[in-house]
């Protein structure tokens, strides 16, 4: 009763203030505001047109000077170079067009602003001008299209050889494992259902009755040797995953129940990538928040944040649970002789089992 009371006030309330509101517009003088803009308003907002024209092209560039340096550096795979020369074309494209096209936009809206007495000219049709604006947007979106589909094809297409190396990239809730092919090369076949076995040491499900599985290497931290073809293979254990190297330029979905394959050659060790001056810069950012984080935290008594170092990561780009942003991976690209001294130091499975 008490509820139903306050909201047959609260609505007589709203009434009552809608009423006033009403008698306190008609008692005011009339007014010959006709809702129709006169030369003055068009004038003002085609000013106001070009000073919204000004404004996105400033924060255009602000925003590149601001935070360029967010971008990723320049690729470290082969294939990568091959993308990033697709995406600065077609960024090209776009800022050269959206710049035209925008600029045409405001200043005809200026141009051609309402006036009194001034008549719109019509016509129904301008063959020429409709062959411009139908033709080039065609020559280039097919121009894009046609090299979009060439790089795709020469990224995705997965030749193995006996130079190759194979390795498995293993996603499960919220951590990545990886598998090396033994010396002979071959992958042993795995399974979820073998993870319990040898008192859980099969980190990966590797089954023992395939004897390619026994000189397999699963390790915790993925190494890639430079200059090399690396053929990963991937699966996930329990929901889709996403493998995403971004300074590799390289993603691949980890799907539940089947394996999905990707291939790329790394080309700049972590130690020269490290000395490189955009990274440099970049970790000296990084570094600067991370004293003035650590200046809070040893106030409270706390430990300081450790200076950050750069590596190269294997990430989730999937959104896979609650911990899915802590789900990565450290990659050490280094020299293939640095490679083969690692790999002599790892347990094999039959190792592990034992």
């Amino acid at each position: 009763m008490t509820i139903l009371l306050t909201l047959t006030v609260l609505a007589l309330i709203s009434i009552a203030l809608w009423q006033i509101t009403k008698i306190f517009e008609l008692s005011q003088p009339k007014k010959t505001n006709t809702q129709v803009a006169d030369d003055d308003d068009n004038r003002w907002n085609g000013q106001l047109m070009f000073a919204f024209l000004i404004f996105i092209y400033a924060i255009t560039l602000f925003s590149f000077w601001k935070w360029g340096d967010v971008l990723l550096p320049y690729a470290s795979s082969e294939h990568g170079i091959e993308y990033d020369n697709l995406l600065w074309i077609s960024f090209a494209i776009i800022f050269f067009t959206q710049t035209i096209t925008q600029a045409l936009l405001h200043y005809f809206a200026f141009k051609y602003r309402g006036e009194k007495g001034k008549k719109a000219l019509f016509y129904t049709d301008n063959d020429r001008l409709e062959a411009i604006w139908t033709i080039i947007p065609v020559i280039a979106l097919a121009g894009l299209i046609l090299y979009g589909l060439y790089t795709w094809t020469d990224i995705m297409t997965i030749e193995e050889n006996d130079d190759a190396l194979v390795v498995e990239l293993y996603a499960q809730q919220f951590n990545w494992k990886a598998r090396y092919a033994g010396d002979d090369g071959v992958l042993g076949d795995a399974n979820v259902r073998f993870l319990q076995d040898f008192d859980g040491k099969n980190l990966v499900g590797i089954d023992a009755t395939d004897p390619n599985g026994f000189d397999d290497v699963v390790v915790q931290e993925l190494h890639l040797p430079a200059g090399r073809e690396i053929i990963f293979k991937m699966r996930s254990q329990d929901v889709l995953h996403s493998a995403y190297m971004p300074h590799f330029r390289a993603q691949m979905n980890c799907v539940p129940g089947m394996i999905t394959e990707f291939a790329f050659t790394p080309t700049v060790t972590t130690e020269d990538m490290r000395q490189t001056d955009d990274i440099k810069a970049k970790v000296k950012k990084i570094n600067t928040i991370r004293r003035e984080n650590s200046q809070a935290l040893l106030a409270k008594g706390e430990e300081a944040l450790e200076p950050y170092v750069f590596d190269y990561l294997l990430l989730c780009n999937k959104i896979c649970g609650a911990s899915h942003y802590n789900m990565q991976m450290k990659i050490v690209v280094e020299t293939p002789e640095e490679f083969e001294k690692w790999m002599t130091k790892q347990q094999t499975f039959a190792e592990v089992i034992q």
